[in-house]
Formats: structure tokens, sequence, C-alpha cells
């Protein structure tokens, strides 16, 4: 059953009609940068209507005393609905699971025989399949990790599948020498997986304009995208430890 949200009287109905209207394409931002976690047949279309009760239930709860801007207020509640409704529904069928936790048992494995996080190709390699077919389980412990499924990956699973990330301050001392760091791996990144990344990270692009531009499916994208943050994590693990 969806939640149920009540109209709050910290703002007027017209008021809270006109947050709502306004945030719209914010809501539709947060899932188009969703949909690249997410496997290709989950529907846009359900993403906004998971979304959109987040919207609503912000606006309602909204204190604009508080001094806070609706946009950072709203952003972690229309992205929390829709994963709150993901996870209901159990949407990582149990073949992908196993592979999930096939793929989280050899990476552990490698790490352990060679002192750092493996390559896609080493994992290919152990798990006796191809590069595209790690590149689809990638994306499910993707799908995983950002979704807090139950059966999850490990810690150091989701880390590597993760979005690069440094949680010292900007422009902290750990927080530049990642940001050089991860140019510096980005640089050398294979020339598909780099243009994926910058079209997604510094053009602000979506999964199908990024397709449109490569001439590839979205769900192309998203594994291009997955391998491509697998390597970024994969250096950052080899040069500044855990993160």
């Amino acid at each position: 059953m969806s939640k149920a949200y009540t109209t709050s009287p910290l703002v007027s109905e017209q008021e809270r009609e006109r947050l709502i209207l306004e945030h719209v394409p914010l809501l539709h931002h947060i899932v188009g940068r969703l949909a690249l976690e997410l496997p290709a047949r989950i529907e846009r279309d359900d993403l906004v209507g998971f979304g959109m009760l987040g919207l609503i239930g912000a606006a309602d709860s909204f204190d604009p005393s508080r001094g806070l801007q609706f946009s950072t207020y709203a952003f972690p509640r229309i992205r929390g609905a829709i994963l709150y409704e993901l996870r209901k529904a159990d949407f990582l069928p149990r073949g992908r699971r196993e592979k999930v936790r096939e793929l989280d048992r050899v990476v552990r494995e490698l790490e352990q025989q060679e002192g750092a996080p493996p390559s896609p190709e080493s994992i290919a390699a152990r798990l006796g399949c191809s590069l595209d077919e790690v590149d689809e389980i990638l994306v499910s412990a993707r799908t995983s990790a950002v979704a807090s499924l139950d059966e999850g990956p490990s810690e150091q699973l989701a880390q590597l599948v993760g979005d690069p990330r440094c949680d010292d301050p900007v422009d902290s001392a750990e927080w530049l020498e990642t940001k050089e760091l991860l140019v510096e791996a980005i640089a050398e990144l294979p020339e598909v997986e780099q243009s994926v990344i910058t079209l997604y990270y510094a053009e602000g692009l979506l999964l199908r304009e990024i397709g449109e531009v490569l001439g590839v499916t979205e769900s192309r994208v998203s594994q291009i995208h997955s391998r491509a943050i697998f390597r970024l994590n994969q250096r950052l693990a080899g040069t500044v430890g855990p993160h």
C-alpha cells in the first residue's frame, strides 16, 4: 500500500500546489539519474509515480521558516520514496542475486590473491564468461547496493560499484587528492568508458541521451557505466585506500 500524505498547515494549498508543479523537473532529473543504476526493464513511468509520492510528501511537510530551499528538502524525499517502493517490489530476480553473490565471492578471492581489487577482465577470466556478461552482473550489483536490498553485495563490492566519493569536506587535502586521482584515472579509461563518464558527470546527460550520442541502447550505457565505475574504484583503492 502506498504511503498516504495529508496537507500540512505550514503552507497554503495554493503554495503547496505551486511547489509540486515547479519541482516536477527535479523529479524527472532524479528519475533520469536513478535509471542508470536500475535494470532497463523497470519502467520510467513507475519511477516517476513513486517519486511523485515523495514530492507530494515533501510539499506537505515543508516548513519555509527553517530557511531551507524546497529543492534541497525535497531531493532526498523523492529519491527515498522511489527506493522504498523498489525495495518492496523485490525487483532483482533470484538468478541475478545468485550471480551477484558469485561475483562477490570471486572479487574477494582475487583481491586476496592479487593484493588489490581485480580488473573486470580478471573477473571474466575467473568466472569463465565474457566481459559483457560481467558488465551485466556489475549493473545488478550496483542496483542491489543502491536500493539497499537485504541480500545485497558485501561492503567491499558495494564500494567498488558505487560512485567514487570522499567523505572529507570539499577543498580538504583528502578531497583534493581524490579529485586529482579521479581525473588521472578517468584519462586512463578505454575510450568508450571515458566518454560515458564524461557525458554523464561533466555534461549531465541522461542514459537515453548518452545512448543516442554513442549509438547504443540505454541498457548498454548502463553496463559501460558500471564497468567504468568499477575501474575507477579499483584505481582509487590502490592509491588512497578504502573510501
